[in-house]
């Protein structure tokens, strides 16, 4: 009976493409869209991802991000430095500033300050040049999707600029994780920072902590908090505060969630139409099967077969759309070190499951309702 289904269904081409479509449709701009939404809001985490070797980050009680964040006084370094557990602690300045190019052109920038020592605070990779640049006069490394803001046709290295009245010279290309607003993003040494930045009269924005175990992290931070009355967290929480932060203070959330309940409206409405007129139209061949005996369960199994069918090749043919998608855009810097979540594609097949039973109830109850006399009308 559940051959026969199947046959019933790709029998009739039209409408099969037609239910194959709403599905593959509807979970290709679900997963898609959850997609886009997950990596968005993870960049509000990009500053301490940027950082792997910083175990702790202490900073002002109000701070809030890395880039929502109230400098502290030079001598709040000293004071964790103090505390049982910290092996290390480096200065960390994070700061906006505007850039002249030589051709005259301005461009807003994050100016970030590393260890002059250890140059902590550095992404792990470089694309071009090594972390050992820096040590070079007014020496600068550019992040990769920054080069493709500020030198799009030419390569960086070399190139002159101004900041402050100092002059700035690019040395190196760190492959880092963009910005949420992909920000231009410069690195040099801390003490080089300060000259970068406007001044004011407290410039350590935070404290990056190595602890002599790692995996009492939480411990010393808590202990850190209660020696120094600042604020510290381990590198995941404040990770994590970047995350909500984008959830709680922008639009994002919202827009996406619109359009991801748009998808399943669309997917409930083209295939629960489509549905209604398959069974319409094969209405006599389900009287004929119930006038030879076939039973409303064996009924139940042929649509859910049918539905099966359906869900799985579109669902297979939504989410092969979105991995093409997405590796289609992987050269573009807008979409860099995007991926595809393990949890997306289950919650776009439980949508697509939601969908079809909701269709297939509605089409189902047509059928259990029809006379095997239906065949002889």
């Amino acid at each position: 009976m559940i051959w026969i289904a199947i046959r019933m269904l790709t029998g009739d081409a039209q409408k099969f493409y037609g239910l194959v479509f709403g599905i593959a449709f509807s979970t290709l701009l679900i997963t898609q869209q959850l997609t886009i939404f997950v990596n968005l809001i993870e960049r509000g985490a990009s500053g301490v991802y940027n950082v792997s070797s910083a175990d702790v980050w202490v900073m002002d009680p109000v701070s809030r991000t890395t880039d929502v964040a109230y400098a502290m006084p030079s001598t709040a370094l000293d004071k964790v430095r103090g505390v049982p557990g910290v092996e290390w602690a480096v200065p960390h300045l994070r700061a906006q500033a505007s850039v002249r190019t030589k051709d005259g052109d301005l461009e807003g920038v994050a100016v970030i300050g590393v260890d002059d020592a250890t140059l902590i605070g550095l992404p792990k990779a470089m694309v071009e040049g090594s972390p050992d640049v820096l040590s070079q006069p007014d020496s600068v490394i550019i992040d990769d999707v920054g080069t493709t803001r500020m030198f799009p046709d030419q390569s960086p290295i070399g190139e002159r600029l101004e900041l402050n009245d100092q002059r700035a010279v690019v040395r190196g290309i760190a492959d880092a994780i963009p910005s949420f607003t992909s920000t231009v993003v410069l690195y040099t040494k801390y003490s080089r920072a300060l000259n970068f930045v406007p001044g004011t009269r407290n410039r350590l924005s935070f404290v990056l902590v190595g602890a002599e175990d790692p995996a009492q992290a939480k411990a010393l931070s808590e202990r850190i908090e209660r020696e120094t009355g600042l604020k510290a967290q381990t590198r995941d929480e404040f990770a994590r505060d970047g995350v909500q932060f984008i959830i709680e203070n922008t639009g994002i959330p919202l827009n996406f969630g619109i359009t991801v309940a748009l998808g399943f409206i669309v997917g409930v409405a083209i295939v629960g139409l489509t549905f209604s007129l398959f069974i319409r139209d094969n209405i006599k061949q389900f009287g004929a099967l119930k006038a030879i005996g076939v039973t409303n369960r064996k009924i139940r199994r042929m649509v859910i077969a049918q539905a099966g069918l359906v869900g799985i090749t579109g669902y297979g043919l939504g989410v092969l759309g979105t991995i093409a998608f997405i590796w289609s855009f992987s050269a573009n810097p807008t979409f860099k070190g995007f991926y595809i979540s393990w949890q997306i594609p289950l919650i776009s097949l439980a949508a697509v499951a939601l969908i079809l039973a909701l269709t297939g109830w509605l089409a189902l109850r047509n059928v259990l309702k029809t006379e095997p006399a239906a065949v002889f009308r």
